[in-house]
């Protein structure tokens, strides 16, 4: 016994307790600051010092200063068109239910339905679904429905978005809800480590805050254009007024490519700026190519020219620079399995 009364046994349960909570915080902090270093370097603008280039044609114009690229800065909105999700392990966390007996789904539905305040309370999204027992039924998962049956149930919750990663004690909330959805349901339960899952969570994090990276292209009127000539050009060249009617959008196939930034219908326009959220476009659609060339047209028909963030003239050693780190950011999303221009992507940028 130890002087506290405890077994030896006891004592050192506590220990191994305190142990593990330290080794958690400890991850949490090294992952805090992986984040705030990831955040800076996606903030970078690209080597400042191109030399002398030839012009891609009118509009791109030589400079024998430094300049810098478009930047790669923080993404300010998501321009991605809603659509139905699905639950995705690669940025879940998922927990699995298994009955002896397959049961309704409306006596799922009706213990789940009482989980309102954590819609309320929570800032990851979480999501509930069933397979099916049908046999005549395709085995997929399903959005559950009062009148099936269901052998399996999985709840799950995601780990990371634009917010930051989730936290211990909304993720610690969550699991525990399940735990004792399992226990009303009578099921089997199948659930990662909180420790596991906040792990993958910053690694998520991290990887993301690497990636999320917006592309701009400058396009500066040599003198101020009226907005009803703007307007006039912009919908010639095929973009569209946002609903806002501060904003236009360059869409193909009904998704939003690239976007203009706001506008003051009342006033006339001296430049406007194009912007791509690289994540969230798919590679092949080469969402870069297409706003270039569209900053190139508006800047020959509103005499223009292309230029970086400083107002210097745009080179095309910027432009292949950017090409290139393009190249190399659509092949780490591709690897950390989380693709441009995905239904995952378009949730873990979100």
């Amino acid at each position: 016994m130890t002087m506290l009364g405890l077994s030896d046994l006891q004592f050192a349960l506590a220990v191994i307790g305190l142990l593990i909570l330290i080794a958690v915080a400890i991850l949490n902090i090294k992952y805090a600051r992986a984040r705030r270093k990831a955040k800076e370097l996606s903030e970078y603008s690209l080597d400042d010092r191109f030399g002398k280039e030839p012009s891609f044609g009118q509009g791109f114009a030589d400079s024998d200063v430094g300049r810098t690229e478009p930047s790669f800065g923080e993404v300010i909105t998501t321009i991605s068109a809603p659509e139905k999700f699905t639950i995705d392990p690669r940025i879940d966390c998922v927990i699995t239910l298994r009955f002896d007996e397959a049961i309704s789904g409306s006596e799922i539905l009706e213990e789940i339905n009482a989980w309102t305040d954590l819609e309320a309370q929570s800032t990851a999204r979480w999501m509930c679904e069933g397979l099916n027992a049908n046999l005549d039924v395709a085995e997929d998962w399903e959005v559950l429905h009062p009148d099936s049956k269901y052998s399996d149930l999985q709840l799950a919750i995601q780990l990371a978005s634009r917010k930051g990663a989730i936290g211990v004690l909304e993720l610690s909330d969550f699991c525990s809800r399940t735990q004792a959805l399992a226990e009303t349901l009578g099921s089997q339960i199948d659930m990662p480590s909180v420790s596991t899952m906040l792990e993958s969570a910053n690694e998520l994090d991290v990887m993301a805050a690497e990636s999320d990276i917006q592309l701009s292209i400058n396009v500066l009127f040599d003198e101020p254009c009226p907005w009803g000539n703007f307007d006039a050009l912009m919908r010639q060249r095929g973009f569209k007024l946002s609903r806002s009617g501060r904003q236009y959008e360059y869409q193909s196939k009904g998704m939003v490519l690239f976007a203009s930034s706001d506008f003051d219908p009342n006033k006339s326009v001296t430049q406007v700026t194009l912007l791509l959220e690289v994540p969230l476009v798919l590679q092949e659609e080469r969402a870069f190519e297409r706003m270039l060339s569209e900053g190139v047209e508006i800047a020959q028909a509103a005499h223009g020219r292309l230029v970086d963030d400083n107002g210097i003239n745009l080179s095309e050693a910027a432009v292949i620079s950017i090409r290139q780190h393009l190249d190399v950011l659509y092949a780490n999303l591709e690897k950390s399995g989380v693709p441009a221009g995905s239904s995952t992507a378009s949730r873990l940028f979100s």
